[in-house]
C-alpha cells in the first residue's frame, strides 16, 4: 500500500518531525529532570561500572517544552492510529501498511535517485 490520504501523510510527517525535535531536545537537557547528585555504579554489576554526573534538573520552561512536545506526539499518534483509512485495510495487512506509511516520505527521494541513475 502506497496510496495514503494527504491528511494521513501530513500527520505522519509531523509526527516524525516532532519525535526528532523531542529526541534532540532531550539529548541536550541535563540527564535528570530533577536535581540529582553525581553517583557511581561500581564494577561487578551486569552492566559494568558507570559514572553519572550531577544533574541540575530541568527549568520550568524546559519541563513545559518537553511536556508540549510529548502532548503533540501523543495527539499526532492518535490521529494516525484512529484514521478512517485503517478500517478499509484488511487486518492482516495493517501492520505492513502502517510500516509503509512510516516510510512514505522516503519514496520520492528514492524514486528520484533511481531515475537519475537510469
Amino acid at each position: 500500500m502506497t496510496d495514503f490520504p494527504d491528511d494521513l501523510l501530513a500527520a505522519q510527517r509531523d509526527l516524525t518531525a516532532v519525535r526528532a525535535t523531542l529526541s534532540a531536545r532531550l539529548a541536550a537537557l541535563p540527564p535528570s529532570a530533577e536535581p540529582m547528585p553525581a553517583w557511581e555504579r561500581p564494577d561487578g554489576y551486569w552492566a559494568g561500572a558507570r559514572t553519572h554526573p550531577a544533574s541540575p534538573g530541568w527549568s520550568e520552561e524546559e519541563r513545559e517544552e518537553v511536556a508540549a512536545l510529548r502532548e503533540r506526539e501523543r495527539d499526532l499518534a492518535g490521529v494516525i492510529v484512529t484514521h478512517e483509512l485503517w478500517a478499509s485495510v484488511p487486518a492482516g495487512e495493517r501492520m505492513r501498511a502502517r510500516d509503509a506509511l512510516k516510510h512514505a516520505h522516503e519514496a520520492p527521494a528514492a524514486a528520484g535517485a533511481a531515475g537519475a541513475r537510469g
